[in-house]
């Protein structure tokens, strides 16, 4: 018999009620509960709405000055770098947001072959990534899981003189359990979902044709990925569809879900906002976010799931994402490509010192187009520590076994050392001369900062391996 899928834990008059009965609390009360979470051990949804709603200046300094403290003391001062890699731009769905959508006639569809993928891979590699996350539109045809699965051997099997991806998550379309399965067999890092929206009627409107018309298949998709064994998922909302504050208690309500359920939340939760594309205009969409808004956001939920990997991408500019940094972000896109290929085409155009973004048919407009070796630059430059580890994966630390570690804000101890190796590789493969400057100024820094001498003198050790040629040495 198959089992029945529903997203009954999303209770609209719940949050409704939550969000009324908080909308008007005390001072007093709302800086209890931001002191309360800088303890790092999240809060409670009705607290969550009760800060989503902050509009007082002063509580919104401290709401992001505590984002900033339990950011670092659950992952210290490091960023972790990855690049999206867009398979395939055929779609049979219709989602009134996206620039893949099958209405839209404007753009060329594509599908890559693992040849095109091998050259990209390559590309990416001699870009300096580690890891990836493998995109696409939905489109069973042509595209089924068989096809995910020979990309990612490809990928896994492709190197580029000292390059290797190292882990390859996944963002596709809801599926069966029996598929997750057989992701999790070929080596799937994290499975990554968006709900774009929790709120039904509005889904309905976003989702007119398609398979992803249905609300409770794709809500409940994290929980199949689960039960198929893929112990690390991720999971975010579309800002912009709907009210960003139904949409933050909704996303509490579904984190709250997959802990009682399994026993473990979301590996991360990235932070997509709703941007124009080809056949997209913006002015339809009554609920866009500002950037103030956008900054609560993130800073709500770094207190509400402190251990959590929180993910930005390139839809933001540069600027911006440089500051929203502070509020709790963990991870970023660099040097994104969102079309379907375009990597070997970008790289070429380093190699002749052209500066120009490739963006043919991509599925939404991206606005930070610095290299991986310009944002890399500029982290190392604004203190933090640029990372492309993939240590915890490949060393069993995923599911039940990373969240203690985490909630705990034990993992920086692996972390940080780890951050440093990948930081080192990078400088000593990749980078320019004047990155490479800076980054080494930026590990003698942070190797500084290892509290335990053991560590410090085994980190020592193993950044003089690397100079020395030995390369992917982790703890």
């Amino acid at each position: 018999m198959n089992k029945t899928y529903t997203g009954d834990f999303i209770d609209e008059p719940l949050i409704q009620a939550l969000l009324t009965e908080t909308a008007s609390l005390p001072k007093n009360q709302l800086e209890a509960i931001i002191e309360k979470a800088r303890k790092a051990k999240g809060l409670t949804t009705q607290e969550v709405a009760a800060l989503i709603q902050l509009e007082d200046e002063t509580l919104l300094q401290k709401l992001f000055s505590a984002a900033l403290e339990i950011k670092q003391k659950i992952y210290g001062k490091r960023l972790v770098l990855f690049a999206p890699l867009y398979l395939s731009n055929y779609c049979i769905n219709n989602c009134v947001y996206c620039g893949y959508g099958c209405r839209n006639n404007q753009i060329t569809r594509k599908k890559l072959t693992m040849d095109e993928i091998r050259d990209e891979v390559q590309a990416l590699e001699e870009l300096g990534h580690k890891r990836l996350m493998l995109d696409m539109g939905e489109d069973p045809e042509l595209t089924p899981i068989e096809y995910v699965i020979d990309a990612m051997k490809t990928i896994y099997n492709t190197t580029k003189d000292n390059g290797a991806i190292r882990r390859v998550n996944i963002q596709i379309a809801a599926t069966t359990v029996e598929e997750y399965k057989m992701l999790k067999e070929a080596g799937i890092g994290t499975y990554i979902l968006f709900q774009e929206t929790f709120h039904r009627e509005t889904y309905s409107k976003m989702h007119p044709s398609g398979p992803k018309r249905d609300y409770n298949w794709h809500t409940t998709a994290v929980e199949r990925a689960m039960e198929g064994g893929i112990d690390d998922v991720g999971m975010g909302v579309l800002y912009g569809l709907y009210d960003y504050r139904f949409e933050v208690v909704s996303l509490m309500l579904a984190i709250n879900h997959l802990e009682e359920k399994f026993g473990i939340g979301p590996h991360t939760l990235s932070f997509p906002r709703m941007r124009a594309a080809e056949g997209v205009n913006l002015d339809t969409f009554p609920y866009l976010v500002s950037d103030d808004q956008f900054k609560k956001i993130i800073a709500v939920l770094r207190l509400a799931v402190p251990y959590t990997g929180m993910i930005i991408s390139t839809r933001e500019n540069p600027d911006y994402r440089d500051e929203i940094i502070d509020l709790g972000i963990s991870q970023m896109s660099a040097g994104s490509c969102v079309g379907v290929g375009g990597y070997k085409a970008q790289l070429d155009n380093l190699k002749k010192g052209e500066h120009t973004a490739i963006e043919d048919s991509s599925q939404f407009q991206v606005a930070d187009h610095r290299t991986p070796d310009e944002i890399l630059r500029n982290i190392c430059e604004a203190g933090y520590i640029p990372s492309y580890c993939t240590a915890c994966y490949r060393k069993g630390r995923t599911g039940d076994r990373f969240m203690p570690l985490a909630k705990s804000g034990e993992i920086q101890n692996i972390c940080q050392p780890n951050a440093l190796l990948t930081l080192k590789e990078y400088l000593m493969d990749y980078a320019t001369p004047e990155t490479r400057e800076i980054g080494e100024k930026a590990i003698q820094k942070h190797l500084a900062m290892i509290p335990n001498p053991q560590v410090k003198q085994m980190t020592i050790d193993e950044l003089k391996k690397i100079e020395t040629g030995e390369r992917d040495l982790y703890f």
